[in-house]
């Protein structure tokens, strides 16, 4: 072999040391980080599809907590951590999304994550619970509690999608000009600019587990774009089922926010019919139980105690 295919070589499996490094690095940290919540990865089948969740042990409230759109379990490990003891959770990769199935030509609407996310309920034998979502995971959160009243002791929504904002956010105002979402990323380099387009204050990132995000984000481009066109095509589904949800209902909303704008609130203040609480975060963008867990759990740990409180 020449200097210049010895070099190839080395520089190629430089690279795969690297990759093969970060990845083990990555899986290392974040099973770290759920073993700091307390919490357990465990798969189940549900309808044929395999499903990966964590779960936290409590003896009290039962909450599960849905993802956004290209998000996983993991948006919600820093948050639990912050809940008292007692209060079991789960946290579902929704089917599409992080280490669940991702069968191609199914259905990926927020309606249809919704009846999914109902299955897997029963199979799991949860009947009564706490259910909180961030932004399309809010979407479908609302969606399943319109649905499946009987099931939801209470909504919490995060910056939830399925709802025309009043007023537009930055992100509809640059789709709307033709240009592609602010979501999708153009190359590995641009995830910077999308950590920058959803938090206030990102959350710190070890260079080698912000490469590998990257990376991996980057990876996924063209499969959640084929999923952010259904979306696109159900509209604001959650919308027309507002008057639907019969469980009380807390909002919280980070007030710069560039993916929803916050003046869906008022829409849902026009609309809901049930108990409904809304808190508007200053200096917070679009997903506060990553950008501040300890803050957004101590407002749900307060929202469910005060529930709690004023049904005995």
């Amino acid at each position: 072999m020449n200097t210049h295919g010895k070099l190839l070589t080395t520089t190629i499996l430089s690279a795969l040391l690297f990759v093969q490094c970060a990845s083990t690095l990555h899986k290392t940290g974040i099973s770290l980080e759920r073993y700091r919540s307390d919490l357990e990865t465990k798969s189940i089948l549900v309808d044929g599809l395999q499903w990966k969740y964590t779960e936290k042990p409590g003896d009290r409230e039962i909450l599960i907590a849905v993802h956004g759109f290209g998000g996983d379990k993991d948006h919600w490990t820093r948050f639990f951590r912050h809940l008292p003891e007692g209060i079991r959770v789960f946290s579902p990769d929704l089917p599409g999304f992080g280490e669940s199935d991702k069968p191609e030509g199914a259905n990926y609407t927020q309606e249809a994550q919704a009846d999914r996310l109902y299955q897997f309920t029963e199979t799991l034998g949860l009947k009564n619970f706490h259910i909180a979502g961030n932004s399309m995971g809010g979407g479908i959160a609302g969606i399943f509690a319109a649905k499946y009243p009987e099931k939801v002791k209470s909504l919490i929504l995060f910056d939830n999608a399925g709802i025309k904002s009043p007023t537009p956010s930055e992100m509809q105002t640059i789709e709307m000009s033709g240009k592609p979402s602010p979501l999708l990323l153009t190359s590995p380099e641009d995830f910077d600019r999308l950590l920058a387009f959803t938090f206030v204050n990102p959350p710190y990132l070890p260079s080698f587990l912000k490469t590998y995000f990257a990376n991996k984000t980057f990876a996924n481009r063209d499969w959640n774009a084929s999923i952010l066109k259904q979306i696109r095509r159900e509209g604001y589904f959650l919308e027309n089922k507002l008057e639907k949800i019969q469980s009380p209902t807390l909002v919280i909303w980070g007030k710069e926010d560039k993916v929803i704008h916050y003046t869906v609130m008022d829409v849902l203040k026009k609309k809901m019919k049930t108990k409904l609480e809304t808190v508007l975060l200053e200096n917070m963008g679009h997903a506060p139980m990553i950008e501040d867990p300890k803050l957004s759990a101590k407002l749900v740990q307060d929202w469910i105690y005060n529930l709690q409180t004023s049904q005995k």
